[in-house]
């Protein structure tokens, strides 16, 4: 092990474990920029959660600690089956017929930003704030990262 570790090592060139440090450090960069978006949200907010299927909205409905327990069910197309859970502060795909089930295995999500899919449905669950007046909260700049 340790000689092949040496010989790898003797065949890397300077410059790339410039590189390799440079991609590491970059692969943060979409965990950073989702903790700056979660922070920009006002405490006056509302969090909303949208069903979406096949890019049409299907139900929306206010996260909050007054938001009752329900769940709702939706048949995307003939022979598929959707069962949404909503309770309180968060919002989950509870059953689905669907072959992979990651729309299943994501679990709870209350976060604005966060989302649950289920492809072969195409189902979307999206979570966003909108502000008190009704309209989603749109982001005063925009991120720009360079390649």
């Amino acid at each position: 092990m340790m000689k092949t570790l040496k010989f790898h090592l003797s065949k890397m060139k300077p410059l790339d474990a410039v590189i390799i440090v440079c991609l590491f450090a970059a692969s943060f960069v979409p965990h950073v920029v989702y903790g700056i978006q979660l922070n920009q949200v006002d405490e006056d907010a509302r969090i909303m959660a949208t069903v979406k299927i096949s890019g049409e909205e299907v139900y929306k409905v206010e996260l909050s600690e007054d938001t009752p327990h329900e769940t709702k069910t939706f048949y995307p197309a003939e022979g598929q089956y959707n069962i949404i859970e909503v309770d309180g502060t968060r919002i989950r795909n509870k059953e689905d017929n669907s072959p992979d089930q990651l729309g299943v295995r994501k679990g709870w999500i209350s976060q604005p930003g966060e989302t649950a899919v289920v492809l072969p449905h195409e189902l979307i669950i999206e979570i966003h704030a909108e502000s008190p007046d009704g309209k989603e909260m749109e982001e005063e700049t925009d991120v720009i990262i360079p390649l």
